[in-house]
């Protein structure tokens, strides 16, 4: 009996199972939820991996920087940096619905970079505001948002600007920028909205920055465009809403009314300089509204990189 005891242990029913292998790596801000690792830099970096575990993956939100709004009156709100987002196969929280696929580590040392955003369009010519820088973790790239046009009138005013998500159209009869330049599926951000239509009575109305999950609106008669949303992880243990676009900004009258920012740190429309995107959220910058052609519109917020991963 003894011996039919002892080699039911030595079989693995017993003590005797093979224990589970864990990843273990340093780098960034280091925060726990659960079973769960999380890694946060919301500046460069080095995220390194010294011991891979039994499941290779990490999940990851990798954010751009977002661009600055366009400057002189009626300026387009400045895209959100582009967004993307996986989740890796052991991994259980609420993800936007942006996921991509999950990247596999090695034990290695992998660089991050943050990108910072944009600055603001000055009210001089040619007045756009400047892309956001891009975000990188291994093979995962997401791209600066595109800078919002410049308002101030024909033939001043210009097209929002390419980036992860599109900046707005400044002025009038001006398109949006295109998003989702790095050709990413599923997307990395949404276009830019287009300024009013030219026909008189001659007042500029910046289109609104795209964002992560909606494009930029148009600017309109009386209101300028709103950003468009980011999107909403809980990949850090709580609900946060990133890479929202920028609002337009808008040349005054008695009705007239600046862009909202989009949810996920996109700043509105306003007077100068214009309110900037939130930092580290890959928010656009705000276009110029006036009063006075003489305004800069907002700066784009920086970007961040969040890795995660099971830990015990």
């Amino acid at each position: 009996r003894r011996s039919k005891s002892f080699g039911y242990q030595v079989l693995g029913f017993g003590s005797g199972g093979v224990a589970p292998k864990f990843t273990i790596a340093c780098g960034g801000t280091v925060t726990t939820s659960g079973n769960f690792k999380i890694h946060t830099f919301t500046n460069p970096g080095t995220f390194t991996v010294s011991q891979v575990g039994d499941v290779d993956q990490v999940s990851y939100v990798v954010v751009a920087g977002g661009a600055g709004g366009g400057g002189c009156q009626g300026g387009g709100g400045g895209g959100a940096g582009g967004y993307r987002e996986a989740k890796a196969s052991n991994d259980c929280y609420s993800a936007s619905p942006l996921l991509g696929s999950a990247v596999s580590v090695t034990a290695s040392s992998f660089p991050i970079t943050v990108g910072n955003g944009g600055s603001g369009g000055p009210p001089s010519s040619p007045g756009n505001g400047s892309n956001g820088n891009n975000s990188v973790f291994s093979s995962i790239t997401s791209t600066g948002g595109g800078g919002g046009g410049r308002g101030g009138g024909l033939p001043a005013s210009n097209s929002g600007q390419p980036g992860g998500s599109g900046g707005g159209g400044g002025g009038r009869a001006e398109s949006g920028g295109s998003g989702n330049q790095g050709g990413f599926s599923p997307a990395e951000g949404n276009n830019g909205g287009a300024s009013r239509p030219a026909p008189s009575p001659q007042f500029d109305f910046g289109g609104g920055g795209g964002g992560a999950t909606q494009a930029g609106t148009n600017g309109a008669c009386n209101n300028a465009g709103d950003g468009g949303d980011g999107a909403t992880s809980s990949i850090n243990a709580s609900s946060v809403t990133r890479a929202g676009g920028g609002g337009g900004g808008a040349e005054p009258n008695p009705t007239a009314t600046s862009g909202q920012g989009g949810t996920g740190g996109g700043g509105p429309g306003g007077p100068n300089p214009a309110p900037g995107g939130t930092a580290n959220t890959g928010g656009g910058g705000g276009g110029r509204s006036g009063p006075g052609a003489s305004g800069s519109g907002g700066a784009g917020g920086s970007g961040i990189v969040i890795i995660r991963y099971k830990f015990q």
